[in-house]
């Protein structure tokens, strides 16, 4: 799998907006998916980062150069203001993706953010606040984290008048490392994409190093606070699937068709429904669930980051083709 620091690289030598003295900001969810990335980038940007972890017997954080690990949750009121304090920026990026019920979600994504932004707006300084939320807020009533991720937005926002809050909502991130879209990309790559039957559904996607880049150029920029703003990799007019086919396709197999596989709306919310019945007596956190079904299945999930460009003059570089290049080390 290629190598995206060169990437991290590219972005820091051409972002004159980056300021050359170090400073300090606060990041939660630093080793997921999103944060990892994220991490990397903005150390890469000459930022001291101290980043919430949550300690495990026998794991431990790796030791990075300018990473200051705060061990903790988000639970722990001592070990948020360990984290935010001094700092200039806090930047929220820990979620949940997986649950079967609302609690599962809430617990995190709109508690959790609540707890950050409320231990912010404490600090005698109170830091820029910035909370990666999720295109799916847009759409609160579909699922449990719809919802979740919409009450967080409204969390932060609540949590206190003097705190400089800004909310990013990104589309469908992929990437080196995303386990969610990985699966249909290996099925690509094998010749099929098993996807729910129905047509006329269209969204947008964004790379996981724009999307972290994004969040370096709000740093710099200085602005945007008190608004909410949408991210996506700059095709007007998002995707649909027959066009990612087609993409898959040309990187992945030389051009070979891919072939789609339909599976009716009816059984996917059987196995939904399944699975929820399943991870209630195996105590596990699904994926696959009736909440899901309704998202994967909702026809507009196009995105507009035209305001965010405007203010920060960010602007992405990665494409689905190139994205999808750079995930299965195409040269």
């Amino acid at each position: 799998m290629e190598n995206t620091d060169k990437y991290s690289d590219k972005y820091h030598k051409n972002n004159s907006l980056i300021n050359s003295a170090p400073r300090k900001l606060a990041l939660t969810g630093a080793t997921g998916f999103i944060g990892s990335r994220l991490l990397s980038l903005l150390t890469t940007a000459d930022w001291q980062v101290r980043a919430l972890y949550r300690a495990k017997k026998g794991r431990a954080p790796i030791d990075l150069p300018n990473v200051t690990w705060v061990a903790g949750d988000l639970n722990d009121d001592d070990a948020l203001a360990k984290l935010v304090e001094g700092t200039e920026a806090v930047i929220h990026c820990a979620g949940v993706v997986r649950g079967a019920n609302r609690a599962d979600f809430d617990k995190v994504n709109e508690y959790g953010a609540l707890r950050v932004a409320q231990v912010a707006a404490q600090q005698l300084n109170p830091p820029r606040f910035l909370l990666i939320s999720s295109l799916a807020a847009r759409e609160p009533e579909l699922s449990h984290y719809a919802g979740s991720k919409w009450r967080g937005e409204l969390a932060v926002k609540s949590a206190a008048k003097n705190l400089r809050w800004t909310v990013l909502r990104p589309p469908a991130v992929f990437g080196p490392g995303d386990r969610e879209l990985l699966p249909l990309f290996q099925s690509m790559a094998k010749g099929f994409a098993p996807l729910p039957t129905g047509k006329n559904r269209r969204f947008s996607m964004i790379y996981v190093d724009d999307l972290a880049m994004a969040v370096v150029r709000w740093l710099a920029a200085d602005c945007g606070y008190g608004q909410t703003f949408e991210l996506d990799d700059g095709r007007e007019g998002g995707y649909d699937w027959d066009t990612v086919l087609a993409i898959g396709a040309k990187v992945l197999r030389n051009g070979a068709e891919v072939h789609r596989i339909p599976i009716p709306i009816a059984l996917l919310k059987l196995l939904a429904m399944t699975n929820i019945l399943t991870a209630k007596l195996f105590s596990y956190a699904p994926m696959l669930t009736p909440g899901k079904i309704r998202e994967i299945t909702h026809p507009d999930w196009v995105s507009d980051k035209n305001n965010f460009t405007k203010i920060t003059n960010w602007q992405p570089t990665f494409d689905f083709e190139r994205g999808l290049m750079a995930v299965f080390d195409k040269k």
